[in-house]
C-alpha cells in the first residue's frame, strides 16, 4: 500500500498528522505549503466566524460557550487562538486549559494556540492557512478569536464570513474597540458580562455608534472595504444587514443560543444575498495579493546584489535619494 502523505492523512481523520500539519503551517515549511495545495480543493465549506474585541471581554469564556452549543447542534468545531503576545507569557496556554475542562476528549473539537511572534503581515496568512487545514478537515464551524483591538485583528476579521465584536460594560469606557475603528468589521455585536452594572449604557452607546455608521454602510461592504460586485448581484440584495447586539454572560451561558442564533442568521443572509460568495472571493484575492507580494521581494531580492541594495539605503540614508526615488529605479532596472 502507497504511503499516505501528510494531506491524506489529515484527509482521514487522522489527529495527529492534522496537529503535525498546523505546526508546519505556522513554520510556513515546503511540506506546508505542498499540503495546503493538496488541501486547496477540498475547502470552502466552514463557516469561518472571527471573535475579536478589547482584552478583558471574557471573548475565551464565549468562544467556549459558543463551542459546547454548536457541539449539541453536532457541528464539527474548529478554534484557531491568536495570541498576540510571545507564547511563554501563558496567554496561549492559560486560554487552552480553561477550555480543556469543557472540550477536552471531544473528537468534534480541535483548538490550536498560535502566538503571532510579533510578525504583523504573516500572521493573517498563517491564520488564513490554518483555517483552510479545518476547512478541509472537514470542521463545519471555524472560529478565530484574536486578542486586541488594533489592525492585526482588522486584517484577520477579514477572513471570516462572520465577524463578532465582544464588548463589556464597566471597562473604563463604554466602547473599547470604537477607537480602533473596529466597530466597522462588526457583523454581530456581543455584550459579555452583560450581568455587570452599566450594560444599558454600552448598549445604548453601541446602538447610537451604529446608527451613525448604518447610512454610510453600501452595499456589498466587506468589514468596511468595499467590493466589486456585479449589478445583477447588487440588484439582488434589497436588504441591509444590521448588526445585531446580543447580550450574553459566558461564565453560565446565559444567552449564548442568542448569539449563536445571530451568528447563524448572518450566514444565512450572506447566502441569500450572494454575500457569501462576494466575500470568500474577496478573501481569495487578498490571499493571492499578500502571497504574490512576498514571492516578488524573494525574488527581487535573489537578483539583486545585496551589496547594491546597501548602498542605495546608504544614498537614502544620506537624503541623496528619496525612497520612492529608489523603488522607480531598481523597478525599472530589473524590467530593463
Amino acid at each position: 500500500m502507497a504511503h499516505m502523505t501528510l494531506a491524506e492523512s489529515v484527509l482521514s481523520g487522522d489527529r495527529l498528522a492534522l496537529a503535525r500539519l498546523l505546526t508546519h503551517v505556522e513554520g510556513d515549511s515546503p511540506e506546508a505549503r505542498a499540503a495546503l495545495a493538496e488541501l486547496f480543493s477540498y475547502s470552502g465549506r466552514a463557516h469561518l466566524v472571527g471573535i475579536t474585541g478589547a482584552p478583558g471581554t471574557g471573548k475565551s469564556s464565549l468562544v467556549n460557550q459558543l463551542a459546547l452549543h454548536f457541539r449539541k447542534q453536532e457541528k464539527r468545531v474548529a478554534i484557531v487562538a491568536v495570541d498576540p503576545s510571545s507564547p511563554f507569557t501563558g496567554g496561549a496556554v492559560l486560554g487552552d486549559r480553561v477550555r480543556m475542562r469543557d472540550l477536552s476528549g471531544d473528537a468534534g473539537v480541535f483548538i490550536r494556540s498560535m502566538a503571532s511572534r510579533g510578525s504583523l503581515g504573516g500572521l493573517a496568512q498563517t491564520t488564513a492557512a490554518m483555517t483552510l487545514v479545518f476547512d478541509a478537515a472537514g470542521f463545519e464551524i471555524v472560529m478565530i478569536e484574536t486578542v486586541g483591538a488594533g489592525q492585526n485583528e482588522v486584517n484577520i476579521a477579514r477572513l471570516a464570513h462572520t465577524t463578532v465584536v465582544v464588548e463589556a460594560p464597566g471597562l473604563g469606557d463604554d466602547i473599547q474597540a470604537i477607537k480602533a475603528g473596529i466597530l466597522e468589521i462588526a457583523d454581530v455585536l456581543a455584550i459579555n458580562k452583560a450581568d455587570r452594572p452599566g450594560v444599558e449604557n454600552t448598549e445604548k452607546a453601541l446602538r447610537s455608534m451604529l446608527e451613525l455608521a448604518h447610512p454610510t454602510r453600501k452595499k456589498f461592504l466587506h468589514h468596511g472595504r468595499p467590493m466589486i460586485a456585479d449589478a445583477a448581484a447588487e440588484a439582488a440584495d434589497s436588504r441591509l444587514w444590521i448588526p445585531p447586539i446580543c447580550r450574553t454572560v459566558a461564565t453560565d451561558g446565559k444567552g449564548v443560543e442568542g448569539l449563536a442564533a445571530a451568528i447563524a442568521l448572518h450566514a444565512a443572509h450572506l447566502r441569500s444575498t450572494g454575500g457569501w460568495n462576494l466575500r470568500e472571493r474577496e478573501r481569495l484575492r487578498s490571499e493571492v495579493e499578500a502571497l504574490l507580494r512576498e514571492a516578488l521581494v524573494r525574488r527581487f531580492h535573489a537578483e539583486l546584489s545585496g551589496e547594491t541594495f546597501e548602498s542605495v539605503i546608504q544614498n537614502i540614508f544620506e537624503r541623496k535619494l528619496s525612497p520612492w526615488e529608489a523603488v522607480r529605479t531598481l523597478v525599472n532596472d530589473r524590467q530593463a
